[in-house]
């Protein structure tokens, strides 16, 4: 399961992961965000061991979203060795998400 980070966790969980960590920026209230929960999830449990899957409530932390200068939900960002290596915006195909992760992860 994909673990809730907050912006007082988020750069111990970025600096401090082994691997490559994909956030999801989102909010409950959101619709997108609502249909690519359970990729995330489905994504979380594939990846396990390889790839650290977590998401952030923007509402509840604006903070972080603000620094990395998100103005639209759904926004995935992968970061690796605490450096964005890739960010996208919007529901995608979790076919999408996979290449993603190959490729950069």
């Amino acid at each position: 399961m994909a673990a809730e980070i907050t912006d007082a966790t988020f750069d111990s969980v970025i600096s401090g992961a082994g691997q490559a960590v994909l956030v999801d920026f989102w909010a409950p209230w959101c619709g997108p965000c609502r249909a690519l929960g359970p990729v995330i999830e489905e994504l979380a449990k594939e990846y396990e061991g390889k790839v650290q899957v977590v998401k952030m409530n923007v509402d509840e932390n604006p903070s972080t979203p603000a620094r990395f200068g998100i103005r639209a939900i759904p926004t995935l960002i992968l970061f690796k060795n605490g450096e964005v290596v890739e960010q996208i915006t919007g529901a995608v195909a979790k076919s999408a998400l996979q290449d993603m992760l190959a490729q950069k992860a």
